[in-house]
């Protein structure tokens, strides 16, 4: 495999060869994989032995480093963040060693033979985000009822009833009684039948009218049918605008609920 600006990918490299890719790209705060035969040696707040075997070893500019195995999702040791590396070669191998100066930690990890080397120059300047729960959700609309339309008046959250929980029960605008339910993701035909389970139990006066709403991103087709012959409502809500609503009120301070 070639190189290009910033990149160096090598297959099968020697020894040698990976030192000197490795220490240029510690020097250079490069993001580098090493992937090949080690042991691995840990001492710091306990102690740990791995004995030989192939496994990948991620370096990252932070100083936060990785050893995976090739089975399982979290890594076998690791250091956070602050951590400093240094390479050395000699007969046993190639040693790599991340060093916590703060807490006295050490990780080891010397390779004899390796599969592959990459030293990378990544650039990630993206936000993250993590969009709302449908916990999320019903709290946006409590904290934020137009979310749902204008004039609705929240009365109580997860109102418990006998088939399970109604996320919010409240009034609309003519003082109608209103009982919500929330979907994080498309709602289904299930959706709408747990609805009315509801519906079932609050309704106990005929007379009375009671408006049922399903919040969700978008609503299946086998749902739209069921919902339109029920007379049930559908309001379209995503996770990405609760999860605005709820940034912009926890940035907000104390002073701007004083009027």
């Amino acid at each position: 495999m070639g190189e290009q600006t910033g990149q160096r990918v090598k297959e099968a490299p020697s020894l040698d060869d990976t030192f000197n890719a490795i220490k240029e790209g510690i020097h250079k705060r490069r993001f580098i994989i090493i992937a090949g035969n080690c042991r691995v040696d840990y001492c710091g707040r306990a102690s740990s032995k791995l004995d030989r075997g192939e496994r990948l070893l991620i370096l990252k500019p932070d100083g936060s480093a990785l050893v995976h195995r090739p089975r399982d999702y979290s890594p076998v040791n690791w250091q956070p963040p602050g951590s400093l590396f240094r390479t050395k070669l000699g007969d046993e191998g190639l040693l790599v060693r991340v060093y916590r100066r703060k807490d006295n930690e050490t990780l080891e990890v010397l390779f004899d033979r390796i599969l592959l080397y990459s030293v990378l120059d990544l650039k990630d300047a993206g936000e993250f985000s993590l969009y709302a729960t449908e916990k999320d959700m019903q709290e946006a609309i409590l904290s934020q009822p137009s979310l749902l339309e204008e004039g609705f008046r929240p009365i109580s959250p997860e109102r418990p009833v006998e088939p399970g929980f109604i996320d919010i029960m409240g009034v609309d605008r003519e003082g109608t009684l209103t009982l919500v339910e929330i979907k994080r993701k498309r709602a289904t035909r299930e959706s709408v039948v747990q609805l009315k389970k509801y519906a079932d139990v609050i309704n106990l006066d005929k007379d009375r009218r009671v408006r049922m709403i399903l919040v969700a991103p978008e609503l299946a087709k086998g749902a739209q049918e069921l919902l339109a012959t029920l007379g049930y409502e559908f309001k379209v809500m995503t996770p990405q605008l609760c999860s605005e609503v709820l940034k912009q009120k926890r940035g907000k301070t104390i002073t701007h609920f004083f009027k």
